[in-house]
């Protein structure tokens, strides 16, 4: 098969979505692998790196999506993209397609077969396509939390671990799931004072037990949030929003130390964090109320080499299996890459986005019927 991996076009995007080491592994299987010139730079994975492990190099985007079938990348399908669709395409990325109605009609209207990341589930019901990228947004979010204390940043001029005689920071952390315990490991081998809160008793239980029992935990009720929030230094929400949930409303922003710090990395406007909207790498912070906020929706990006690295040794068994076997056959036999088959051949086969803008849905299996031979 012939695989293309274009440059990401997102703004503040900096990873790519194959290393050289694993786009050798799809050589190996005889594979064709077409690169956009430039698309590993930014993660210190150079043009030469690519053509020693067996790819081409081409000069542009339209020349992936002319040549591949197979089109590999880390963020959603752009409107720039849309017209290089054609319906031989397999797409395999972050797809997010509830939140995209332009480009989950681009997908349907190109009859594209698309595989989404995040909803590759394994038989824990765990998503392992989402879990290497949230661990490195954890921990992403805490460094980026802790370098914008700095007087220098606009802080109040903490240093997390503290000093002879001087308190250490206080970062209190939403979530204890795999964001959220990243964040908090990195905050504790720092030497910050890190208080976990979730509502879920059992995960409490076991970061407390043996997880990361340096930490303190802390049932998240209101009463408790704000009493955690009125003395933290850094607040950092890892907590994927739906709708419904406030954990920080604007009136809560009261309860916090004057030019505190929230760093929302679920990044969610108007979400969690009621006073959260999109900020971007070069331009992190906005206040509201006093409180400085962060809400940059693609932390992972700015450690690019790392993060690209642990999304591809991710993703290339299921590449290679899509690659060797074709989309039918791989969906079929593999039981994790079946709940990420989203879109196939016109049909959308993802029942959230079908709900979320009221458009037809088939059943995965019953669109997988339609193309057996």
């Amino acid at each position: 098969m012939i695989v293309g991996l274009p440059k990401e076009i997102k703004e503040g995007e900096f990873r790519v979505a194959i290393t050289p080491a694993n786009v050798r592994r799809l050589a190996d299987n005889n594979h064709r692998i077409i690169v956009e010139t430039g698309a590993g730079i930014a993660g210190c994975f150079s043009n030469d790196d690519y053509k020693e492990a067996g790819a081409e190099i081409v000069s542009n985007i339209k020349e992936v999506y002319e040549n591949a079938e197979l089109i590999v990348k880390v963020k959603e399908i752009l409107p720039e993209e849309f017209d290089l669709l054609r319906e031989n395409h397999i797409i395999m990325t972050y797809i997010h397609s509830a939140n995209r109605l332009p480009q989950t009609k681009a997908f349907l209207g190109n009859k594209v077969v698309a595989f989404a990341y995040e909803d590759v589930k394994d038989e824990n019901g765990e998503f392992p396509l989402l879990i290497p990228m949230s661990e490195v947004a954890g921990a992403t979010g805490l460094l980026v939390g802790v370098y914008n204390l700095f007087n220098t940043n606009g802080g109040n001029g903490k240093l997390v671990c503290g000093a002879p005689g001087a308190e250490n920071v206080k970062i209190v952390i939403f979530g204890a799931g795999n964001v959220g315990l990243e964040a908090a490991k990195l905050g504790v081998a720092l030497g910050a004072d890190v208080t976990l809160m979730d509502t879920d008793i059992k995960r409490l239980r076991d970061v407390h037990t043996y997880l990361l029992p340096e930490a303190k935990t802390l049932y998240s009720n209101k009463s408790n949030v704000i009493k955690a929030i009125s003395t933290a230094d850094l607040t950092i929400n890892a907590v994927k929003w739906f709708p419904g949930l406030t954990i920080i409303s604007r009136d809560m922003l009261k309860y916090m130390k004057p030019n505190s710090l929230i760093v929302d990395i679920d990044a969610e406007p108007g979400g969690a964090i009621e006073t959260s909207q999109y900020s971007t790498h070069e331009n992190p912070v906005f206040v509201v109320d006093g409180i400085r906020h962060i809400g940059i929706p693609n932390l992972p990006s700015a450690v690019s080499n790392t993060s690209s690295t642990v999304l591809s040794n991710a993703t290339i068994p299921y590449i290679i299996e899509v690659a060797n076997k074709g989309w039918l056959k791989a969906a079929k036999e593999n039981k994790k890459l079946i709940h990420g088959l989203d879109f196939v051949k016109g049909n959308l086969t993802f029942k959230p986005t079908a709900d979320a803008f009221n458009l037809p849905y088939i059943d995965v299996n019953d669109a997988i019927s339609m193309f057996e031979k």
